[in-house]
């Protein structure tokens, strides 16, 4: 037992048997080994001795026994069967092993190794892999018997989720109607839809509202699918979904590049004239210059298409076109959706002419929210703040997005307001934004700076109870979670998380269970399912969960070090890493402040760090050294501003020195224009998080707007010192 721990357990009141968990990435495994260790699936509830502390490791905090979890109502279960007592351990590297198999498709290693991995606390997903790899060709008696023996668990409900799409595929609605009152989940779209479809089956009528889901769901989809697109086909053959949303699914589709997808929603309507997607995805402007009119009905859609395509490409030369030719040959709606899209795209540009596109809407009722959105961005860069109140005012759920318009909808009416009267329903909106007892991001923050309130850190809840901190220490699925991710299997770990917390019963746990699984989460130091899961709680804030400060010391010290604000540093590696030590992104940069190995080198040899291979950035002290000076080069070379240098590190220094020309802006209006979705809210959170840490660091009320500032073009001849930053 040199290199493993020791786990014993005690099964059925009397007979004993050994665990030994192999020491794989050690620190975390010896926290979380035992507790996730205690019960399989069937099994009454288990005692447990706690291992000891590895030298020089904190000691664990005593883990209760785990009960089994009860089954839901709904859920008809057979009485489960425990797992046979092993001889000998499992090993986590069984685990490991099954793993690898399942990424390799590899069936017969997988059922090789399954039988090894009986007792051992990740059974259920071994079990799980092995019969994924094969559901296609596993009989319905196969299935049936994991989701018995797993009943209760996130994996059974994960293939609950798989079964019901072959199901649906497969248009077995008998299979697929029989499993769907028990999928707990019911947050796969396809599913959904599938469900809608077996309804349709089974002789139910087809209703508006059916529809209306339908809809939601299908033009949520990024990818071609078979279900949404199946159940959209049905709705459309019982005249209760309309041509124009199938048409109006494949101008999205087109926009975002997805020929395929646009293709197969117009065949619904027009099979004839689908292939006519792939020479408008191919060349519009031939496609428009080829053509002299419309025709008919799906000509005037294909135009559509075209023009909206060509818009993607080149905004300008797209109104040309429009102006030139198609806008007498189209109706009001078809014109002004391609205007909206045409200023949408010359917005992403940053173009001055956006807000004159948008003006050529007749109708905003006839834009989409995201459209619209766009117009309300086009018109703040423009200084519109009627037409920006115009395009919130037209928005279906104008609340979606985060608080956005809803502020800037209330800043617009104040700006236009010529009397107290007035400013009562503008500042009321932005009372009701501010009072937002569960969340205080970007825009509530601008809320309270609006109305002159300061930013503090809100009172921390009631402490948790020993009962309620108990319960989640006991809940088998967070332990499953946690051992899971300590084991490296961090994808796993992470859906099993969010399942517990989020999915598991309609709306997810209560606030005082998110909390205590937080507390969980952040005593074994898994600091990004701490945040998690204190970010769900409606009714309160734990700001020690929400904004943790590990590596305190470290980034402290060296942030002081050159000059940079910590809560700075903090608000970005919250945001990059959630401080993952091992994070690694899709495109290569890795560690807490997920460092590119180009930049690395870079600003390796810009601060003369002699020897340095990108093979350190994964040491935590040399990627904090190297992610601070990036960052301070950054902000120095941006004159000090913290939303530039923060745009820089996430999209690259190129593109915020190029959205920085135009007006001088306030700097929450230029991040709103940022023109890429996943930086525009990096730098919001970022900026927001910092306010966050510095109120916690100092106890002393802090400005978003002040951090923020104002953004706009360099004064004539002043040196661009950013151009030297990769």
């Amino acid at each position: 037992l040199a290199h493993g721990f020791l786990v014993e357990l005690a099964h059925n009141g009397s007979m004993r048997f050994s665990i030994i968990l192999t020491p794989l990435q050690l620190g975390g495994v010896a926290l979380l080994c035992g507790a996730a260790a205690l019960a399989q699936p069937g099994s009454p509830p288990q005692t447990y001795a706690p291992p000891a502390a590895l030298p020089g490791a904190p000691a664990p905090a005593p883990l209760p026994v785990a009960p089994v979890l009860p089954l839901l109502p709904a859920q008809p279960v057979a009485t489960p069967v425990a797992p046979p007592l092993a001889t000998a351990a499992p090993s986590d590297s069984v685990i490991l092993d099954m793993r690898d198999a399942f990424r390799r498709a590899d069936k017969a290693r997988l059922a090789s190794l399954l039988p090894l991995a009986r007792g051992h606390a990740l059974e259920p997903w071994a079990a799980y892999w092995a019969l994924k790899a094969r559901l296609e060709e596993a009989s319905p008696l196969e299935v049936q018997d994991f989701l018995t023996r797993y009943a209760g668990t996130y994996q059974e409900d994960r293939l609950r989720n798989d079964w019901l799409l072959l199901s649906g595929k497969r248009r077995d609605w008998a299979s697929f109607s029989a499993e769907y009152p028990r999928y707990r989940m019911r947050d796969d779209r396809e599913v959904r839809c599938y469900a809608v479809a077996a309804d349709i089956a089974a002789g139910k009528p087809a209703s508006k509202e059916v529809a209306a889901q339908v809809r939601r769901d299908w033009f949520a989809q990024r990818e071609l699918d078979d279900g949404c697109l199946y159940a959209a086909g049905l709705l459309h053959q019982a005249g209760v979904l309309p041509y124009q949303e199938l048409w109006k699914k494949a101008r999205l589709a087109l926009e975002a590049n997805r020929a395929s997808l646009a293709r197969a929603a117009v065949a619904l309507d027009a099979p004839d004239v689908a292939p006519e997607v792939a020479a408008i995805q191919q060349s519009p402007i031939r496609f428009l210059t080829s053509r002299a009119a419309v025709g008919t009905r799906k000509g005037q859609e294909l135009v559509m298409l075209a023009l909206i395509k060509l818009a993607t490409q080149n905004a300008d030369q797209a109104a040309q076109q429009l102006d030139s030719k198609w806008s007498v040959q189209l109706g009001a709606e078809e014109r002004n959706w391609a205007w909206g899209v045409i200023g949408k795209w010359s917005a992403l540009a940053l173009s001055d002419q956006a807000n004159g596109y948008f003006a050529k809407v007749t109708r905003d009722a006839d834009l989409s929210d995201d459209l619209l959105a766009w117009k309300a961005r086009a018109a703040l860069r423009a200084g519109d703040w009627r037409s920006v109140q115009r395009a919130v005012d037209a928005m279906q759920d104008p609340a979606a997005d985060d608080g956005a318009w809803i502020y800037w909808k209330a800043r617009a009416q104040l700006a236009l307001a010529r009397s107290d009267a007035d400013r009562a329903a503008p500042r009321t909106a932005l009372e009701r934004l501010a009072a937002n007892p569960g969340s205080s991001g970007f825009y509530e923050k601008l809320a309270r700076e609006e109305l002159g309130q300061p930013l503090m850190s809100p009172p921390p809840p009631a402490p948790l109870t020993a009962e309620e901190r108990d319960a989640a220490r006991r809940h088998i699925g967070l332990n499953r979670a946690l051992l899971a991710i300590a084991l490296g299997l961090r994808g796993d770990g992470v859906r099993e998380w969010n399942y517990w917390t989020n999915l598991h019963v309609p709306g997810g746990m209560g606030d005082r269970e998110l909390l205590a699984a937080a507390d969980f989460a952040c005593a074994r130091q898994v600091w990004d399912r701490c945040i998690n899961a204190s970010e769900r709680t409606k009714s309160f804030m734990d700001f020690s969960q929400r904004f943790p400060t590990p590596h305190r010391d470290a980034v402290v010290r060296q942030s002081q070090a050159i000059g940079l604000d910590p809560a700075y540093v903090y608000g970005l590696i919250r945001q990059e890493s959630r401080f993952v030590m091992d994070a690694r992104s899709g495109v290569g940069a890795s560690g807490l402040m997920q460092v590119m190995p180009a930049t690395a080198r870079w600003t390796a040899r810009k601060i003369g760090l002699d020897g340095f291979v990108p093979s350190q950035i994964n040491d935590r002290d040399t990627n904090i050294l190297i992610g601070t000076n990036y960052l301070k080069l950054a902000l120095d070379d941006f004159q000090g501003s913290m939303p530039m240098a923060a745009a820089a590190y996430n999209a690259g220094p190129g593109r915020p020195r190029n959205w920085r020309n135009g007006p001088v802006l306030e700097g929450a209006i230029w991040a709103e224009n940022i023109p890429f979705n996943e930086t525009r809210d990096y730098v919001k959170k970022v900026l927001s998080n910092t306010a966050d840490y510095a109120g916690l660091f100092t106890g002393q009320p802090q400005s978003l707007k002040r951090r923020l500032g104002t953004v706009g073009p360099l004064a004539p001849g002043e040196p661009d010192m950013s151009r030297d930053l990769p």
